[in-house]
């Protein structure tokens, strides 16, 4: 099954206010693995870029001046998301920002129903924990030590190893390791390879237990402790 796991970076929170997108990373995934097929776009807002939200991405509107709007590039987007499920992370925001964008350049929007979102999925797997994409990757055990501010590719990324665990990715991989068990185990009527017995003279169990002398010597030194802990 074909699912892209996305990202995106705006100008702010509410695109019926005038906020746009400015970032969109993807990642392609069959099956939940990643097949390494990626898109990855940044875009020129047309508007400032508030320092809030600079602050979060670090996306300057200078940086941005020279990048291609969306509408010169949604083509390629498109053809890229297909008609796959789409997964994203608090995902009515960027299913907005993305349906916003399309309506602007006259394109047909993506329907809802494609939608997977990983903080509703959190959210019923772990009630009243933490459901922020940093405590996802913390408690999954997903390095994140190179996210120093959001991105929308890197935030896909993770995203998508998080993903996996919330599908149950440690149970998938013993599902896939009993199915390999199974497949390699023998068929009736086939011969079975049996080890045998190693031939030749048996060793003599070793000693474990203390000598007298040994014990001797063990009462000796505890009579010598001053006050121990065992009374």
């Amino acid at each position: 099954m074909r699912e892209i796991v996305f990202d995106t970076e705006t100008t702010g929170l509410d695109p019926r206010t005038g906020d746009r997108m400015v970032e969109i990373g993807c990642i392609e995934m069959i099956n939940l693995v990643p097949t390494g097929s990626s898109f990855h776009a940044y875009f020129n807002p047309e508007r400032d870029m508030p320092s809030g939200a600079e602050a979060v991405h670090g996306l300057s509107a200078a940086f941005l001046s020279d990048k291609p709007l969306f509408r010169d590039v949604a083509g390629e987007l498109l053809d890229f998301l297909g008609d796959a499920p789409l997964v994203a992370h608090n995902a009515s925001f960027d299913f907005g920002f993305l349906n916003a964008e399309l309506t602007i350049c006259e394109r047909e929007v993506v329907c809802m129903t494609r939608m997977i979102d990983t903080v509703a999925m959190a959210k019923k797997r772990h009630p009243g924990a933490k459901l922020s994409l940093d405590a996802l990757c913390s408690r999954y055990g997903i390095d994140r030590s190179h996210r120093v501010k959001h991105g929308a590719l890197l935030d896909a990324e993770l995203l998508a190893q998080v993903y996996v665990e919330l599908k149950g990715g440690r149970q998938i991989g013993l599902e896939l390791a009993a199915e390999i068990a199974a497949s390699s185990a023998p068929l009736a009527g086939e011969p079975v390879a049996v080890r045998q017995a190693p031939s030749g003279p048996r060793r003599d169990p070793r000693p474990h237990s203390a000598s007298a002398e040994e014990l001797a010597r063990h009462a000796k030194f505890i009579s010598g402790i001053n006050d121990p802990l065992w009374g």
